[in-house]
């Protein structure tokens, strides 16, 4: 393994209760970077429901990955491990972590570490990895997203959100999306959506069809579930592709199938977490050879809500269950 100077053995993290669920800020060994992975001095952490989900307990992390949360970090290359690709030490980077993001140090699989764009600050950063594999992954790999379809994407607000909106809009999909409140919806028409829905005032469905769009839309990404299952159905085109991420509302619902079969849907879902390294590099590649020259031009760029410094964990968490932000939370340590 390679140095820079002289690499800390200790560096702080975030801790869960196994009881209460409380967050803790407690001092552990440095990460050991193993073959094809780099340790990464960690300025910022990108903060993810499924970290609230893992600190509950319903999220379990994979047998081999941290148990410490955070999925996504921004930093600079403090050490190697063997194989480390064309990364050196020094360098500035952004990574999807299998796990330990927040924390003063972190490695990550060099599959999935990407430069940081030019003009953007280590915050923004952060808020890059998860989004952007989670969205090319579900809406462009899974939904085979073309330019012209019409897409709609639930949660508009959210960081997911509101990076879907962004991307989508920048290679030439036609955006719909929902969020809940209208100065929400006026900021993600200002970044590329041709209309949001406020879901607290306006039924998304009602709405869509007031628009002439029923049985129009080509491709749904939802991270609601619940009653919303019924009616991305009902609205969505012949041959349209309907993309699961979450279930905020519920995994259960009664369903009345027929639009499936009448329209010919393809429902699929998925959990970025659960795939292999390998299929997450082939994400990574085809990001940036995709998405990677829109960063620069100002077209994509995350939403940064707010930023907490590690002492104030619990506090970033209860912000973003209050469902009150707007883009991403971030962890500075």
């Amino acid at each position: 393994m390679s140095d820079a100077g002289q690499k800390p053995q200790q560096c702080r993290h975030v801790a869960v209760n196994a009881e209460s669920h409380h967050l803790t800020i407690e001092s552990g060994s440095v990460p050991v970077p193993k073959t094809g992975e780099v340790l990464i001095k960690v300025h910022s952490a990108g903060i993810n429901r499924a970290d609230l989900l893992q600190r509950s307990g319903n999220y379990p992390p994979p047998e081999d990955a941290s148990s410490v949360l955070g999925l996504e970090v921004a930093g600079t290359v403090q050490a190697l491990g063997p194989d480390a690709g064309h990364w050196q030490v020094g360098d500035k980077l952004c990574a999807l972590t299998h796990g330990g993001g927040y924390a003063e140090y972190a490695v990550a699989p060099v599959s999935q570490c990407l430069p940081i764009p030019d003009g953007f600050s280590k915050a923004e950063a952060a808020a890059l990895p998860e989004a952007l594999l989670t969205i090319w992954h579900n809406l462009f790999q899974r939904a085979a997203l073309k330019p012209g379809e019409k897409v709609l994407i639930h949660g508009g607000a959210s960081g997911m959100g509101s990076m879907g909106v962004m991307m989508c809009s920048t290679l030439g999909a036609e955006v719909y999306t929902t969020a809940g409140s209208d100065e929400k919806c006026k900021a993600l028409e200002d970044r590329g959506a041709t209309r949001a829905i406020n879901y607290k005032t306006e039924d998304f469905e009602q709405v869509i069809t007031e628009l002439g769009l029923n049985n129009r839309i080509n491709v749904i990404l939802d991270m609601i579930g619940g009653e919303y299952i019924q009616k991305n159905l009902s609205i969505a085109a012949p041959e349209g592709r309907i993309v699961n991420i979450a279930y905020m509302r519920g995994f259960k619902a009664e369903i009345n199938f027929a639009p499936l079969l009448l329209k010919r849907i393809t429902m699929t879902g998925s959990t970025l977490r659960a795939q292999t390294f390998e299929q997450k590099a082939k994400m990574v590649e085809e990001i940036m050879t995709q998405i990677y020259p829109h960063l620069g031009t100002g077209k994509i760029k995350p939403l940064i809500d707010s930023i907490y410094p590690l002492e104030e964990v619990e506090q970033a968490h209860g912000h973003m269950l209050s469902g009150t932000h707007m883009g991403k939370i971030i962890l500075k340590m």
